[in-house]
């Protein structure tokens, strides 16, 4: 928690709150539907809600933004984006019902209003949204595949409309056959160790009407 309030130091009163309540949350979540690996539960902060905020270092979603979240899981990157950019719409979807129903309770918990989650196939989504988000679900190719079609037409972020993907490793070969995608490291960001081979890329999607 404390890294949290070193990295985005200008959080409210109630935002520092909701992100102090999430480690009882899903500790207690945790124990009656495992979203979260038992070993990574004391690692929270780190390991899932600071890494969820790694997009936050690359992208300011302003208010009214529409923001899909595709295999949320328990709600990463979602709920902590949510959290930090309170009047930016996010749509969070799994294909797993439990994992979605946690996200739900998460977010009523929080009283976050500007979340939805559903149990949902990516591929079955017909709204279009700026940003489409996701912590590692699958591979890039698989993962365009899922969501081309899905951004709107017009780019109002410093950054193209397009996708955001939180994932680790040597890349090149995955990414070979996307030259606009762009690599930040989140190591030019967090000092800890679990981020030196994390990265956000970003991946300009076209617009199909």
């Amino acid at each position: 928690m404390e890294e949290i309030l070193v990295q985005f130091p200008d959080l409210n009163e109630v935002q520092k709150s909701q992100f102090e309540q999430l480690y009882d949350l899903y500790q207690d979540w945790n124990a009656k539907i495992n979203v979260i690996s038992r070993k990574d539960i004391d690692e929270l902060y780190t390991k899932h809600i600071l890494h969820s905020l790694g997009i936050a270092k690359i992208m300011a979603f302003k208010p009214n933004a529409d923001v899909m979240d595709v295999g949320t899981g328990g709600g990463f990157p979602a709920i902590p984006l949510a959290i930090l950019f309170p009047e930016t719409n996010f749509y969070a979807i799994d294909v797993i019902a439990k994992k979605i129903k946690v996200v739900n309770e998460v977010a009523t918990s929080l009283q976050l209003k500007n979340i939805k989650a559903e149990q949902k196939r990516a591929e079955l989504v017909t709204d279009k949204f700026d940003f489409i988000v996701s912590r590692a679900v699958t591979n890039m190719p698989d993962f365009v595949t899922w969501v081309k079609g899905k951004t709107k037409k017009q780019s109002v972020h410093d950054l193209e409309n397009g996708i955001l993907y939180l994932k680790g490793g040597d890349l090149s070969e995955e990414l070979k056959n996307f030259p606009k995608a762009t690599l930040y490291n989140l190591s030019d960001f967090f000092t800890n160790e679990f981020f030196e081979t994390k990265k956000v890329v970003h991946l300009p999607l076209k617009f199909k009407g």
